[in-house]
């Protein structure tokens, strides 16, 4: 059967083009069907949590993302100067650290020795980059690694089979192997694919914009909890976000007027500030639902198509980008036909309790944020709990998704979890190491490279030392960057029988078998897809 790629993605925001790009880097030809013609301005996330910068930068990005937060910082910069009394210096901004149900975390509480927040090398250092400057980046490194993206081009419907699915797109169709749904909360995939979409229905009607406004001294600075209901101020000139427990918004799809924006402003807030123009606005709810499964036979779902939420404590973007990394290595195997059997399935298995984590995770802010006295009263104590260093902790850990592991076989303290950004003896970071996202096998003594003969460009080997880890014997870590495998030299002798085999055993697990080369699964690829442009 003739196909025109391999995978269709529907929705071209950050998670489709981040899992276009993860499938391209693994020889996967993709296409990415956009509805929008041109980027969308609307204000969305301002920030990116630790995996998520994590895996931006083992793909050579990080350069990028550090240029985004600098101008960022700027713009943070002259807020802080516009609220100060004329001549008086400008404190620096203090560094992001996060909040909690707009209860605001200070970072000078946080206790930065915590293991859990230690190993991330220089992504630690980053995280204010907001959705729109990601999605230029991202659009960037699809146009360099050769990712097809039509704008303008709405699916509006497909036909599944056992070897494809044929998507139609308004004027003609598209025939992929595989159509992945990163469209969005209303997703059309999702619900012509009959995604069972359990949750919870909304009480909240919020706005977020960027606005022009007169007395806006009036306002505070940060997140405010008032009489009526939750806003934030800042940190840049014009951003203005309030929630209100009036009930969800009517008219959910009208434009945001600077009317409407003007009535929630004074209502929260109690100040009488008039807005005088839009630059960009919209108004979401806490609607809380996810898919019971991310996968129905050839079809997938990524990001908000798969799970919505309300987007307090930045999580909604993060979760999106850790699917798409989750899932772009998993499918382009399969595309390739090394994956071992049952591959494709770990991706509902690992994403899924995270994103159920999430919800909940968003509820409980909402909790939080009614105006009604038992709530206010647990505010109180939950903004005590964050006045000390444990509590600042626990919410910053949380909130940056430092947390997040998968539950994988072995019992080393290592796997599961994000692989370390290890400094090796050759001045290079593990990072450097995976950014044609293969899997890694570091090898700090050489005497494992035999285990992955027959693995082929599935697997990079770096045989050099750990000096900030003399006692590392091994890492395995899959292609995106969660360790399968490790050991240490004082638990396993590196060229014992035992860590041989169970090196190989987590090679077959997640690398399938070494009996399939490289060149025999494009060979087999080729076979069934002959016609397919690349």
């Amino acid at each position: 059967m003739s196909y025109d790629v391999d995978v269709v993605v529907a929705g071209g925001g950050p998670v489709g083009l981040m899992l276009a790009c993860e499938l391209r880097i693994h020889g996967v030809s993709v296409v990415v069907l956009e509805r929008l013609a041109e980027a969308d301005p609307t204000i969305k996330a301002g920030s990116l949590n630790t995996p998520s910068v994590e895996a931006l930068y083992r793909r050579g990005l990080l350069p990028d993302l550090q240029q985004a937060q600098e101008r960022n910082m700027e713009q943070f910069a002259a807020f802080m100067r516009q609220r100060l009394p004329e001549g008086k210096p400008a404190a620096v901004p203090p560094r992001f650290a996060g909040h909690f149900a707009g209860i605001t975390l200070r970072a000078d509480l946080l206790d930065a020795s915590d293991p859990e927040l230690a190993g991330h090398g220089p992504a630690d250092q980053v995280g204010l980059v907001s959705q729109q400057q990601l999605e230029e980046i991202l659009a960037r490194r699809a146009a360099e690694l050769g990712v097809e993206v039509r704008r303008g081009v709405e699916v509006t419907g497909f036909e599944a089979d056992a070897d494809g699915v044929t998507v139609a797109m308004g004027e003609g169709t598209v025939r992929g192997r595989w159509l992945v749904g990163c469209d969005g909360g209303r997703s059309t995939v999702r619900k012509l694919a009959g995604f069972d979409f359990p949750g919870t229905g909304p009480e909240i009607t919020a706005h977020q914009a960027m606005v022009e406004m007169e007395g806006s001294e009036s306002l505070g600075v940060g997140w405010h909890a008032t009489p009526t209901g939750v806003y934030a101020h800042g940190p840049v000139p014009g951003r203005i976000l309030t929630v209100e427990f009036g009930g969800t918004p009517a008219g959910r799809d009208a434009p945001v007027t600077a009317e409407e924006l003007q009535r929630s402003i004074r209502n929260v807030s109690g100040a009488d500030v008039v807005v005088t123009g839009v630059k960009t606005a919209t108004r979401f709810t806490d609607n809380a639902r996810q898919a019971t499964t991310y996968r129905i036979g050839r079809v997938l779902l990524a990001g908000d198509a798969a799970h919505v939420h309300s987007p307090f404590g930045g999580q909604g973007l993060n979760l999106g980008l850790g699917d798409a990394v989750n899932l772009g290595w998993k499918l382009a195997a399969t595309v390739r036909g090394w994956a071992p059997e049952g591959l494709l399935d770990t991706y509902t298995t690992e994403r899924h309790s995270i994103g159920a984590w999430v919800l909940d995770w968003t509820r409980a802010q909402i909790a939080v944020m009614r105006p009604d006295p038992h709530a206010r009263a647990l505010r109180e104590v939950i903004g005590q709990l964050t006045e000390t260093v444990a509590g600042t902790t626990y919410f910053v850990k949380k909130i940056s998704g430092v947390w997040q592991r998968y539950e994988l076989p072995g019992d080393h303290p290592l796997i599961g979890g994000s692989a370390p950004d290890l400094e090796l003896a050759d001045g290079s970071r593990l990072a450097d190491h995976l950014h044609e996202g293969r899997a890694l096998l570091l090898d700090p003594a050489g005497e494992l490279r035999d285990a992955v003969d027959g693995y082929g460009d599935r697997v990079k080997t770096v045989a050099v030392a750990v000096p900030g880890y003399p006692g590392l014997a091994g890492l395995l870590v899959r292609p995106d960057g969660v360790v399968a495998w490790a050991a240490d030299a004082d638990r396993a002798d590196p060229s014992s029988l035992e860590t041989a085999r169970s090196l190989k055993a987590a090679l077959s697990s997640w690398l399938g078998s070494p009996a399939v080369t490289d060149a025999d699964a494009d060979a087999d690829v080729l076979a069934g897809s002959s016609g397919r442009s690349s």
